[in-house]
């Protein structure tokens, strides 16, 4: 047992040597994950503490699950809830299936040159920041000469110009819109890419067996990028509590909107930077963290009775 074992170790120390130089092009990346995302975890025993920066983690005074407790008893703690899980699942109904219809469609797309041109127009919204989209959103949706009010108002669908950015009952409609308009192209590359991988005499045998496009695309094609669809999906339900942050802070800074723009993150910003409730803020951070850690797992478990998963 234990000889197998010894070989096993230098058979790996083997590989590890022949690969060295791919070895060494991975090392900067697991030292930037482990500067960055394991070294910061220390500050979770803030949570847990009545944090004081001028005492320090070492000398503030522990608590245990006040924080939690006081979260948990928020008169707010529905809403944020409510709003963080609702934005997350309407992001999964509507953007996370659009990319996958895109690819779809531009893979039918004979003429190359058009195929291109909306690729190219489609995924170059991802590069642009939330600041800039939010200032285009801000543009259109302005009373005082916003594309979107002038053309209600020369249709004559509204008499006056709609202040969109301060009415509660929009702003889930234009934070989804947003969304959908800056992820769908960039997004729709990886389905893209599963699809040019699909084998083509599985559609030559469609064809000679007078399968239409439509069976192909749902016989064929969509079975066969199945993997890397659940695999995504699978990371967006690990993500259900991640609802947004610079797009919800800034669009839904005006504080009518508060009562359906506050999610976890925007609510923690909120408390831990502006208010300066560190431990609260750590708390609130923690119980995110852990769900979301608990969510993944499950669609982890629930897809590997399908044959696909992420481990």
């Amino acid at each position: 047992m234990h000889r197998r074992q010894f070989k096993g170790n230098q058979r790996l120390v083997t590989r590890y040597f022949r690969q060295f130089d791919l070895q060494m092009m991975v090392i900067p990346g697991l030292l930037f994950i482990f500067i960055f995302n394991y070294i910061p975890m220390y500050g979770v025993l803030m949570a847990f503490q009545d944090y004081n920066i001028f005492e320090g983690m070492a000398g503030s005074e522990w608590v245990g699950f006040k924080h939690f407790e006081r979260f948990f008893e928020d008169p707010r703690f529905l809403e944020i809830m409510r709003n963080t899980i609702v934005l997350s699942v309407l992001k999964i109904l509507i953007c996370f299936p659009a990319p996958i219809i895109l690819a779809l469609m531009l893979n039918e797309v004979r003429h190359m040159m058009f195929k291109r041109a909306v690729q190219t127009i489609t995924y170059l919204p991802h590069f642009l920041s939330w600041v800039i989209v939010a200032g285009f959103a801000t543009s259109i949706l302005a009373t005082d000469n916003g594309s979107l009010n002038m053309a209600l108002e020369k249709i004559n669908l509204i008499d006056k110009p709609i202040n969109f950015l301060s009415i509660p009952e929009y702003f889930w409609t234009i934070i989804i819109s947003t969304n959908l308009w800056k992820s769908i192209g960039f997004a729709s590359i990886v389905y893209l890419a599963a699809v040019a991988g699909v084998d083509q005499q599985l559609y030559e045998a469609a064809s000679l067996d007078g399968a239409s496009k439509w069976k192909q695309i749902f016989l064929i094609t969509i079975p066969s990028i199945m993997p890397v669809i659940v695999i995504f999906f699978i990371l967006e339900i690990g993500n259900l509590l991640n609802a947004g942050f610079e797009d919800l802070l800034l669009l839904g800074s005006n504080p009518v909107l508060r009562e359906v723009s506050d999610v976890i993150d925007t609510y923690v910003y909120r408390v831990g930077i502006s208010d300066g409730l560190y431990s609260y803020a750590a708390a609130i951070g923690l119980f995110k963290a852990v769900i979301s850690v608990g969510l993944l797992t499950l669609a982890n478990q629930l897809a590997r009775k399908s044959g696909n998963s992420l481990w």
